[in-house]
């Protein structure tokens, strides 16, 4: 398949990036809807029939093929695409079979659902691009929720640094950010607030936390912990 093309104001072509993404299970089938949603073209790939034609109304083609099969793979002009997304579910040797293949074929990115840290670790020495692990981050946000429902998301940036967003919590209404003085205190970064439905990105040390704010906090993951557990008291005793 070749990129198709889009259009951008003053008439110049560019283009549309193509992705496929190989196992329609509930992971795969999420983002090759989104992908197809926001636009893009998205090749479906599982060797189950029956998921293949869920998949057909849902995305720009879908195709039966088992991708532990080299010309199977070969035959459907995967190294054409922009991204491939190995969405396999529980069996790990198929992921890093088929993740070997795509890079033997020369896929300019992969990216790759991992079950654990092991099996993460193997894919990424194989040449996976990019190791996602949906159900680890999803423990973790619900976790994180759990501590405080003022906690909106948690997004791990690295092992050890992580983004918070968390709702303002009453004590912090209505302070500005010098007075808070968060990085003395807890070591971390304000790095934007979002207000109604805007977000001021670096915010100013004299910009005021109101009542419906979420922070946007980066920083270590010890410290995030700290800020957290301090907030999530203050909650519970509030």
């Amino acid at each position: 398949m070749r990129s198709s093309q889009s259009h951008v104001p003053g008439g110049t072509a560019m283009a549309k990036k193509q992705y496929a993404v190989i196992g329609m299970g509930r992971f795969g089938s999420s983002v090759a809807q989104t992908l197809t949603n926001l636009g893009f073209d998205v090749l479906a790939i599982d060797a189950s029939e029956q998921r293949i034609q869920e998949a057909c109304n849902v995305v720009t083609h879908a195709v039966s093929a088992d991708c532990t099969d080299e010309e199977a793979v070969r035959a459907l002009g995967i190294r054409n695409f922009d991204v491939v997304v190995v969405a396999i579910g529980q069996d790990i040797q198929a992921s890093i079979l088929t993740t070997l293949i795509l890079k033997d074929l020369g896929v300019p990115k992969i990216i790759v659902k991992a079950q654990s840290e092991l099996h993460g670790k193997v894919l990424k020495k194989i040449g996976a691009d990019k190791v996602v692990y949906p159900e680890r981050d999803m423990g973790m946000r619900v976790a994180h929720h759990l501590i405080s429902p003022n906690i909106v998301d948690f997004i791990e940036l690295s092992d050890d640094y992580s983004i918070l967003e968390i709702k303002a919590p009453a004590q912090m209404i209505g302070q500005t950010l010098k007075q808070l003085d968060v990085r003395a205190k807890y070591r971390c970064n304000v790095m934007a607030i979002k207000s109604n439905g805007q977000m001021n990105i670096s915010p100013y040390a004299d910009d005021r936390i109101n009542a419906e704010d979420v922070l946007v906090i980066v920083g270590k993951n010890e410290d995030l912990a700290t800020f957290e557990h301090v907030f999530s008291e203050q909650y519970k005793n509030g």
